[in-house]
């Protein structure tokens, strides 16, 4: 893909931390001020779900009984941010996998998921890299979220809220950027008052992907119009269309030698064919949402979702490397995998707020239905000389495949087919009906009970193609939630939860539940934190929480199959969160975790680490207003040693990153910015999917945007 022209550019940094807005505005409603609600959703005041974001009752962060993080679009263009994995990087308790190269996958607490992720608190299952260009804020709740989302959740999700059309406005914002790997795009975003109560908004993104790699390009479009109606003094109604375009070239890695970690001297090799690797992508997501006032202590919405997603990725990848019997040579296997998935969500929810007994209730009860309808198929590589699914070359920068042809180590020519050798075909129904019901109660002015729960019936059949074969399986399951927050001062908060929540064995993608799966119940996820909240007078947030996760799973017994055992493993871990202005001109951001966790199996401990479990990590993000119209970033984040893969014989190596940026106003409505990512031009291994599939990361690079205003 050719260079796009490089546009220097600047944004004005509004560096205000999303959770310090939001006590500082429950501290005013404390006073009885009214909150409009539009405005309420465009700051993000509340994690609030009566519009669109995660939570379904209006709660202060301060009363939520769970860590979490939340980032603005203020922020994710002060930072450069493009990625979901770029958001992750300075959140406490998450980093990024590699995803096979072709889809975000996020560990939440140790717990790797690619199902997790919501718009708009809808789930949004499928996988793919999902943009930011139309994001109102990025959110991050962790620990299990079952009550609210329903299955899987365990360590905890990721909400994209959207922007949403604003009525009585007129607004136009542009957005040029390129940077220093030759990528670059346009971004707008524009808004119109179609009538006293009504407005159109239009979000839209064009991107040429680069980047380091041998090979790699890509683009990317999103298209994304979004109408508000206020059908009455009580009732608004918006509706959202998002189109997304996504083509870009697959990378996963490279391998690891004798001592267990990644090759650096192959950091400049890409493992994979030229014309082969590859992803592609289109989605439809429709979103209509109905919201009504009933009374000023009773509120409801109504949801209403469908998602056409059709995906494909095809690729070759390190499957084997032995550096002291063959270190010249690579074993190389590969598939092409197609899904076309349609997802269907209605759901409502009521929220009441009373008195009785002399307590103060915050009532939320609602439902939810799913209809998923999911075709996929792999077909795996097939080598001419070989007739198996993996060929040996030899390693060379590139390596000579081409088109799924190459010479292999033996001296022949061998050719890939991708019509051969079948692994699975299957066409998948799922239907899921859920109920929930809390209570949010307050005992005292500084005490808070929460109480709730919910119902899950999931209800899957697969048709097996290949076999002829129809499984089904219904699951049901109760996640109970139970918080206790208790507030010695108005903005401090020490709070105690207890949640559960569960995965049907069918997993994240369901694309089986064949076999000895289709026997086996849920795994159940426990979940137990405590926390403490506080804002400063300053302006400073702090949060701190500690937790424990509980797995359990049922497996067939070895010595008898008609018995189960149950296998339990354990995950432990601290989180330290720190945000808010230091001085009138030091924004300061910064996050600590602490993970610890062992591995179990049926003779009980083993002894050895969780996959994708660092130790510590480590971020901080300075922002520093040097006068009216200069300002500058800083920041680093840190990753400690972990394992590649469960048997501990892979290690992704510890690394810390530094990130800078500076930023220009030129006129109140155009400014400049460039951001330097990894300034110091450090080699380091991010990220991995298996044994020999670690990403390399970035070398020092600028991202240049210019930003205006109409």
């Amino acid at each position: 893909m050719p260079p796009k022209a490089v546009k220097v550019g600047i944004l004005l940094f509004a560096s205000v931390s999303c959770a310090v807005l939001a006590q500082a505005e429950s501290a005013r409603d404390a006073e009885g001020e009214e909150r409009p609600m539009e405005e309420t959703l465009v700051r993000g005041e509340y994690l609030h779900s009566s519009k669109i974001n995660a939570l379904r009752s209006p709660t202060p962060i301060l009363d939520v009984p769970q860590s979490l993080s939340i980032v603005t679009s203020d922020m994710i263009m002060q930072r450069g941010f493009t990625s979901v994995a770029d958001v992750v990087d300075y959140m406490p308790g998450v980093s990024m996998s590699q995803g096979e190269g072709h889809r975000d996958a996020v560990v939440f607490r140790g717990v790797r998921s690619t199902a997790d992720f919501f718009i708009d608190g809808v789930r949004d299952d499928v996988q793919y890299f999902r943009p930011l260009y139309n994001l109102e804020q990025l959110e991050v709740l962790r620990g299990p979220n079952a009550l609210l989302f329903g299955r899987g959740g365990t360590g905890g999700i990721l909400n994209r809220v959207t922007k949403k059309a604003a009525l009585g406005q007129q607004f136009t914002q542009l957005t040029g950027y390129a940077d220093t790997f030759g990528g670059g795009g346009l971004q707008f975003d524009t808004n119109w008052a179609t009538g006293a109560d009504s407005g159109f908004r239009l979000n839209g993104m064009l991107e040429g992907l680069e980047n380091h790699r041998d090979f790699f390009d890509g683009e990317r479009l999103g298209i994304n119009p979004t109408f508000k109606s206020r059908l009455s003094d009580d009732t608004v109604l918006d509706v959202s269309y998002e189109y997304v375009d996504h083509e870009q070239f697959i990378d996963r890695g490279i391998p690891t030698g004798s001592d267990g970690r990644p090759v650096a001297s192959f950091e400049n090799i890409t493992f994979g064919d030229a014309d082969i690797n590859s992803t592609a992508l289109k989605a439809h997501i429709l979103l209509a949402s109905v919201d009504h006032n009933f009374s000023n202590a009773t509120k409801g919405k109504v949801t209403l979702f469908y998602g056409d997603y059709d995906k494909s990725y095809e690729n070759f990848y390190t499957s084997g490397y032995d550096q002291a019997a063959a270190p010249d040579e690579v074993t190389l296997d590969g598939y092409i995998d197609t899904t076309q998935r349609q997802n269907t969500v209605l759901s409502g929810s009521l929220v009441h707020e009373s008195v009785m007994g002399g307590t103060q209730h915050r009532f939320l009860a609602g439902v939810e239905m799913v209809n998923t309808r999911s075709d996929q198929d792999r077909w795996n590589s097939f080598w001419s000389e070989t007739a198996d699914d993996q060929e040996t070359f030899f390693v060379n920068r590139p390596i000579e495949v081409l088109g799924g042809v190459g010479m292999n180590s033996r001296g022949a020519q061998s050719v890939n087919d991708f019509t051969i050798d079948l692994n699975d075909d299957t066409r998948v129904s799922i239907d899921v009906y859920s109920g929930f019901i809390q209570d949010e109660i307050t005992i005292t002015e500084a005490l808070d009970v929460i109480i709730g729960a919910r119902f899950d019936r999931f209800a899957i059949d697969v048709f097996d193609v290949v076999t002829g074969e129809v499984s089904a399986r219904t699951d049901e399951a109760v996640s109970p939630r139970l918080g206790l927050v208790y507030k010695p001062a108005q903005n401090m908060s020490l709070y105690a939860s207890y949640s559960e929540s569960f995965l049907p064995r069918s997993g994240e993608q369901f694309a089986n539940i064949n076999g000895s799966k289709g026997q086996l119940d849920p795994n159940t996820f426990e979940n137990m934190e405590l926390g403490f909240k506080w804002d400063l007078p300053s302006g400073l947030s702090l949060t701190a929480a500690a937790f424990q996760i509980q797995q359990r799973s049922p497996q067939v017994a070895d010595d008898d199959p008609a018995t189960l055992d149950v296998i339990e493993t354990e995950t432990d871990g601290v989180e330290l969160q720190m945000a808010g202005q230091l001085t009138g001109f030091w924004y300061l951001s910064a996050a600590y975790t602490y993970l610890d966790g062992e591995q179990v199996d049926r003779t009980g401990p083993t002894g050895q680490r969780p996959r994708e479990l660092p130790e510590s990590m480590f971020s901080l993000w300075n922002f520093f207003q040097l006068s009216q119209k200069f300002s500058a970033g800083l920041g680093l984040t840190y990753q400690d040693e972990s394992f590649i893969n469960n048997s501990n014989s892979a290690i992704l190596p510890s690394y810390t990153r530094v990130d800078a940026a500076l930023y220009y106003e030129l006129s109140s409505t155009l400014r400049l910015q460039v951001n330097f990512e990894n300034l110091t031009d450090t080699g380091y291994f991010p990220s991995s999917h298996s044994t020999h599939q670690a990403t390399v990361g970035a070398p020092f690079n600028a991202r240049f945007a210019i930003t205006k205003d109409f």
